[in-house]
């Protein structure tokens, strides 16, 4: 029996290879003899750089850099290996978790680390990077990271506005002539699975403001400012980019980058093509993924939802395994065999995260039971 196990992170609690090695290990203790594929997967956030790496067989540097605060940090990029192609994290550099609960709001938060990041590595000689655009704490519509490129925002005093996410309200005039030049010759790919707009009910301040800490009477007014911004910005340019699926992804940092002409796509595509998941699945008995909350959100565009698609292309059936089952979790069964959660019992969240690793090691051999009992009656069916 072969079994391929492609998950996402279980995030704050264990990286998608560890839950891949959970789930692998559990297999083997019920099913000696299962050729389990291991295969890590990530969409665009937490661990994508990790699992590229380890995927492609390339390295991982440290760097410094600003993190969110504009305090220096050492963070890191990874190179493929293909020994060309940069992949940038922004979790690891402006990330949510970077930033404590009493100081998390986006008004005081910035990218300025990634744009120093960029440069730094385009000045060693990569030009083709990977942009990793989830689990940011910014919504600065990609300001604080243009400004460390050389882009030059200025108030009504003509004066260099500070590269937080405040600046959006006061930025009166824009020059993209000062960007460094050695940003033509770059080439970005952004990974993301968000196809928001830059404005609007479903854009960036409205939908992710709040996780971020912008309150609720202050999305109106904030929307706003983004979308005075960005018009600013595309009269300058002349273009068009707020509108376009995936301009507020990481709270406007895809609108960024799409001005320096990136491409979006599917960060579960691009590990599946990087890992080179398609070609694992064929021959394949069953698939097993999961991340760390499962809900109706799942199937847009998230891992556990790519794989099962790539599966069922195959004729594969797909277990699902995460550390919780949410509010929609029903509509997941007309994609998934069947939908397991790693909690027994009552139990809290912090005590589920504390004890992941042990929970969903037995979840994970309950699984490795009834795909056993499953295979030997197929067997037994064919002997008939």
């Amino acid at each position: 029996m072969k079994i391929v196990v492609a998950p996402d992170s279980f995030k704050g609690s264990l990286r998608a290879f560890e839950v891949g090695k959970i789930i692998q290990e559990s297999l083997l203790k019920e099913i000696p003899n299962v050729q389990v594929e291991l295969n890590p997967m990530a969409d665009g956030g937490e661990g994508t750089l990790e699992t590229l790496v380890y995927a492609t067989k390339g390295k991982r540097f440290p760097i410094l850099s600003s993190n969110p605060l504009k305090e220096q940090v050492t963070t890191e990029y990874g190179v493929l290996g293909d020994g060309k192609t940069v992949v940038i994290e922004i979790a690891a550099i402006s990330g949510l978790t970077m930033v404590p609960l009493d100081k998390r709001d986006p008004l005081y938060t910035s990218t300025h680390g990634i744009g120093e990041v960029i440069l730094k590595v385009a000045k060693e000689g990569y030009r083709e990077f990977i942009v990793c655009l989830g689990g940011s704490s910014t919504n600065d519509g990609g300001l604080g990271m243009l400004q460390a490129l050389g882009v030059q925002f200025v108030d009504e005093d003509n004066k260099e506005v500070p590269p937080f996410g405040k600046s959006i309200y006061k930025v009166k005039r824009v020059n993209f002539t000062t960007l460094d030049p050695i940003i033509h010759d770059c080439h970005f790919t952004i990974a993301s699975d968000v196809d928001s707009p830059l404005c609007g009910e479903n854009g960036a301040t409205y939908i992710f403001g709040p996780q971020k800490g912008v309150r609720e009477e202050h999305l109106e007014e904030y929307d706003q400012a983004m979308h005075r911004y960005a018009s600013l910005i595309e009269n300058h340019l002349g273009i068009n980019a707020q509108k376009l699926p995936g301009a507020g992804a990481a709270g406007g940092l895809g609108f960024a980058f799409l001005l320096l002409n990136a491409k979006i796509e599917s960060g579960s595509r691009i590990i599946a093509e990087a890992t080179n998941l398609r070609n694992k699945l064929k021959g394949a008995d069953f698939a097993i993924t999961g991340e760390g909350q499962s809900d109706y959100q799942t199937l847009f565009g998230k891992v556990p939802s790519f794989v099962a698609k790539l599966a069922k292309e195959e004729d594969i059936k797909t277990v699902l395994l995460s550390g919780s089952l949410g509010k929609g979790y029903e509509g997941l069964y007309d994609h998934f065999m069947s939908c397991h959660s790693i909690a027994t019992g009552p139990i809290t969240l912090e005590e589920c995260m504390k004890n992941a690793e042990a929970l969903l090691a037995n979840e994970a051999r309950n699984i490795a039971r009834f795909l056993k009992e499953i295979s030997e009656e197929r067997t037994r069916e064919r002997i008939l």
